[in-house]
């Protein structure tokens, strides 16, 4: 058993309860953006999360040139989905590569001349904890537009 690909499995089912929920609620609030969250929407929202995984785990994890993703990507939740199915091939890629050797180092630049080393396993962390940061702010941000979330915590998957 890979404990890693099983949790990951856990937080792709809480994934879907968001999107159930998501569903749920009109295209226009969907993507409305919200002065409260700093001009975000819960769409935004969704395509940052994809991105950092794509971002931390494809590009700088296993070195893919991949292109960025926007909002205008995804117009709808059904959209979303596929860009997510897409995602979740590079974190399994990622998985794969680094099974068993999670304190593996891995060279990150930053820029102009900056540049860390970060272990696989911390990249792996920050993506998932990242996620589940996003994850609040668009149950947040549904319960302000007037939608009651369901419990997208890790005790009903």
């Amino acid at each position: 058993m890979d404990v890693f690909v099983n949790q990951y499995a856990w937080i792709r089912s809480t994934r879907e309860v968001l999107f159930r929920y998501c569903e749920s609620m009109s295209q226009s609030d969907y993507v409305r953006e919200l002065e409260s969250f700093g001009g975000d929407s819960i769409r935004s929202l969704h395509v940052h999360v994809a991105d950092c995984y794509r971002v931390w785990l494809g590009s700088r994890g296993l070195g893919q040139t991949l292109p960025k993703i926007t909002a205008e990507t995804a117009i709808n939740v059904k959209e979303m989905r596929e860009i997510f199915q897409k995602t979740d091939d590079v974190v399994h890629e990622f998985l794969n590569k680094f099974q068993g050797n999670w304190d593996k180092t891995i060279q990150v630049s930053f820029g102009e001349g900056d540049s860390t080393e970060i272990s696989a396993l911390w990249l792996f962390t920050h993506t998932v904890t990242h996620e589940f940061h996003h994850k609040g702010q668009i149950v947040k941000i549904g319960r302000q537009l007037g939608y009651t979330p369901p419990d997208t915590d890790l005790i009903g998957s």
